[in-house]
């Protein structure tokens, strides 16, 4: 279906007047929302890996005789990264999506801050198309897309960046895009009332990657003092926390092997190293990035953002009782088939057990590695319900990634709470089901994988939904999400949770449709992967950190 812009002037009140678009369905013309690309929420550091600046209190979008323009169909700036040169260091922008339809609460609309996927590595804020959830499904809430630095411009670190950051007063580096997406977040609960929203009532939420990030914005956000915190509900579609991320060490062998690529002595001094990085441009340091050991540029434990007790925290109850106090809910959840996309994430480069081991130490350290290995292949044999090594590597990327820390983690997040608070703290699904427009992107045969999920939670995500499945989204998805960014109950006139009275029961739309209870047959499982990663792995990472 085609829509058609038309100019929509936008007071900012103290930030000026801004010209975005109203968007509306080309055959009907019935106005869908209201949409506003590429506003800045931060200003760009002073150099390469530093802190993106706050935007000052007299920063102007636009005027009446000059409003700043944000009705571009191109949207937000997206991070330059492994599958588009066409992206700018310079991202600090985000797209927000505001209802037109149904009256805004006297408090404002409730908002969803949506962090897009990608590994870390790639995509963008304009993967979401949210034109016809918010008109035609009713999603009244507004949404904020935001883009960050991702992978080798977003996740670099070492000592010698530490030392340039601690050189202008940043207590730490690396984490940068976790950064970004704070700014974004906190540009958001400033902000957004200008849009009428409520700065009181944010859903984090975020596909794949971003489902990663939101778990690491909640960890920062419960580590404020309550006045101080921006999130009430979370989102996390098809993606968890699993392990500590990697230590100070390995950041700086992966590093150190950047430098080697790049023909960078290591004899140099570190402002020497960082001066011969910042004169790369963006394309050389993603090009170098990929012929690494280590290619994923992912997350490390910097002790600021990340601290060195995070997964102590889950395990020994806190993460979950300050969820309980704060009466912050988490949204959680699965596709059956999440393994197809992620074994086509760079598979192992011939089919063989040591060449799956290389290919898992581009995201995990060498001790999580030797505990995947050893937990799942024991006697180094080709497992029976995988054809070839790269398609055991898929199934253990998406476990790792989705499937049983997923699990763990549930698990651990309520086991010292009440099972009345565990069922109102956490909302489990799992989606079976698949529409017939993801077909253009994702072959037939590989069912429900990863994101095709994305078309159901976002109304087509700019494609179209058949008759007979708009219903079933609508009454399945939607509205039990719609109430759970508004802060409402998922109670028994949803289908949600009817009898899901154990956090090893999880929701579940059937491929034929139809909503059940799923009694989770993967539960047992995945509290052993989390057990031995606790019990083995994480005792000899923490020793390095």
């Amino acid at each position: 279906m085609q829509t058609t812009r038309e100019p929509y002037l936008q007071s900012l009140s103290h930030r000026g007047i801004i010209r975005g678009a109203t968007i509306k369905d080309a055959t009907t013309c019935a106005v869908l929302c209201h949409y506003f690309g590429g506003l800045r929420y931060a200003l760009p550091p002073m150099s390469r890996w530093r802190r993106a600046r706050p935007l000052p209190p007299d920063y102007l979008y636009g005027t009446a005789e000059q409003p700043g323009e944000h009705d571009s169909e191109q949207g937000a700036i997206r991070c330059a990264n492994v599958t588009s040169k066409k992206g700018n260091e310079d991202c600090f922008q985000c797209n927000v999506w505001v209802p037109c339809a149904g009256k805004c609460p006297l408090e404002g609309w409730p908002v969803l801050f949506a962090i897009h996927g990608g590994f870390l590595q790639f995509g963008s804020p304009n993967d979401f198309s949210c034109a016809r959830l918010l008109g035609e499904a009713n999603f009244d809430c507004i949404i904020v897309t935001p883009a960050y630095r991702l992978g080798v411009l977003g996740f670099l670190a070492s000592e010698e960046l530490h030392q340039d950051a601690a050189a202008v007063g940043e207590e730490s580096c690396g984490n940068f895009g976790f950064w970004d997406q704070r700014q974004a977040l906190e540009w958001t609960r400033e902000n957004i009332h200008l849009f009428n929203g409520n700065p009181l009532n944010i859903t984090v939420s975020g596909y794949s990657a971003g489902a990663y990030s939101a778990f690491h914005q909640l960890a920062y956000d419960l580590r404020l003092p309550a006045e101080k915190s921006i999130i009430r509900q979370v989102i996390m579609w098809s993606n968890g926390p699993g392990v500590q991320p990697m230590s100070a060490i390995n950041a700086q062998k992966q590093f150190n092997e950047l430098l080697s690529v790049l023909d960078i002595p290591y004899t140099l001094s570190s402002q020497e190293k960082i001066s011969h990085l910042r004169s790369c441009s963006p394309q050389e340091l993603i090009d170098a990035g990929t012929k690494l050991k280590r290619h994923q540029f992912r997350p490390y434990t910097d002790s600021v953002f990340i601290p060195t007790h995070l997964f102590r925290r889950i395990d020994d109850g806190w993460f979950g009782h300050q969820l309980e106090a704060r009466r912050v809910r988490l949204m959680i959840g699965e596709c059956r088939n999440e393994h197809f996309v992620y074994g086509s994430w760079y598979p192992p480069e011939n089919d063989s057990l040591s060449s799956l081991r290389r290919r898992l130490e581009a995201d995990y350290s060498p001790e999580i590695c030797d505990a995947l290995v050893e937990l799942y292949y024991p006697t180094g044999q080709l497992p029976e319900n995988c054809d070839n090594w790269r398609d055991a590597f898929g199934h253990l990327y998406a476990d790792i990634q989705v499937h049983m820390l997923q699990r763990g983690f549930i698990d651990a997040l309520t086991r010292g709470v009440s099972a009345v608070s565990a069922a109102q703290l956490v909302h489990r699904y799992r989606i079976e089901y698949r529409v017939k427009c993801v077909d253009k992107m994702f072959p037939p045969a590989w069912g429900v994988t990863h994101a095709t999920d994305l078309a159901m939670w976002f109304w087509g995500n700019g494609d179209i939904l058949e008759d007979h499945e708009q219903g079933i989204v609508q009454n399945a998805l939607i509205e039990p999400m719609k109430r759970f960014v508004q802060g409402g109950s998922l109670g028994a006139d949803f289908q949600w949770n009817r009898n899901a009275v154990r956090v090893s029961q999880a929701w579940r739309l059937r491929s034929d449709g139809h909503v059940d209870v799923w009694e989770d047959s993967m539960w047992d499982k995945g509290l052993r992967v989390w057990k031995v990663l606790r019990n083995e792995a994480t005792l000899k990472i923490n020793a390095n950190l």
